[in-house]
C-alpha cells in the first residue's frame, strides 16, 4: 500500500493539475468513449488552459494526492449551486475527483473524500454534492458507500455525445 500524502494546491501547481486532469480523465473514460468525442472534449471544455485559469478561480479549492514525489491522484471542489433538494442548506461541489488508473483500489480515492468532507465540515457547509456519469458503476458504487444519495440528474456533453449524470449529495 503506497504511503499517500493529500495537500492543497497552490497556483503555482495549476499547471502539473491540468495535466493530470487531462491523464486521468482521458484513462478513466477514453476507452469508453469515441476518439472523435474526447478529442472535441479535451480540445474544448477540458483544455488545458481552461484547467490552469480554473486553479486560481475564487472559490475553487484543489487538492493533490502524492506518493512520494509523484502526482497520484486529485480533487476540485467548487462552492456549491442551489438545489431545491437541499432545502436552502449551503453545499460545496465535488467537481471531480481522479487518480491515476494504477492508483485506483490504494485508497488514493478514500483519502481525498475524506479530506473533502472534512474541508466542507471546516466551510461549515452542510451539503456535499457531485456528478456522476450514470455508466461508471464502479464511482457510483465508491460514492454510495461514502452515504452519498441519488437527487437528480443532469445532461453531460462530451463532444456531441449528450450523457446523462446522476447528481449525488450526502448531508453532513
Amino acid at each position: 500500500m503506497p504511503e499517500i500524502t493529500i495537500r492543497y494546491a497552490t497556483a503555482d501547481d495549476a499547471e502539473l493539475i491540468a495535466d493530470l486532469s487531462r491523464k486521468t480523465f482521458y484513462q478513466t473514460f477514453g476507452h469508453v468513449n469515441t476518439k472523435e468525442n474526447m478529442d472535441k472534449f479535451m480540445n474544448g471544455q477540458f483544455s488545458r488552459e481552461k484547467l490552469i485559469k480554473e486553479v486560481a478561480e475564487r472559490g475553487n479549492i484543489f487538492l493533490l494526492a502524492f506518493d512520494g514525489d509523484s502526482a497520484v491522484g486529485y480533487a476540485a471542489m467548487k462552492e456549491g449551486r442551489k438545489f431545491p433538494e437541499f432545502n436552502d442548506k449551503d453545499s460545496l461541489e465535488i467537481a471531480r475527483i481522479y487518480a491515476v488508473n494504477t492508483y485506483i483500489g490504494t485508497g488514493v480515492g478514500q483519502q481525498l473524500m475524506r479530506q473533502c468532507i472534512f474541508i466542507a465540515k471546516e466551510l461549515k457547509k452542510e451539503i456535499v454534492w457531485l456528478g456522476v456519469w450514470e455508466k461508471n458503476p464502479r464511482a457510483i458504487a465508491f460514492y454510495t458507500k461514502w452515504g452519498f444519495e441519488k437527487f437528480n440528474e443532469h445532461n453531460f456533453l462530451l463532444g456531441d455525445d449528450v450523457q446523462r449524470d446522476w447528481l449525488l449529495m450526502k448531508t453532513l
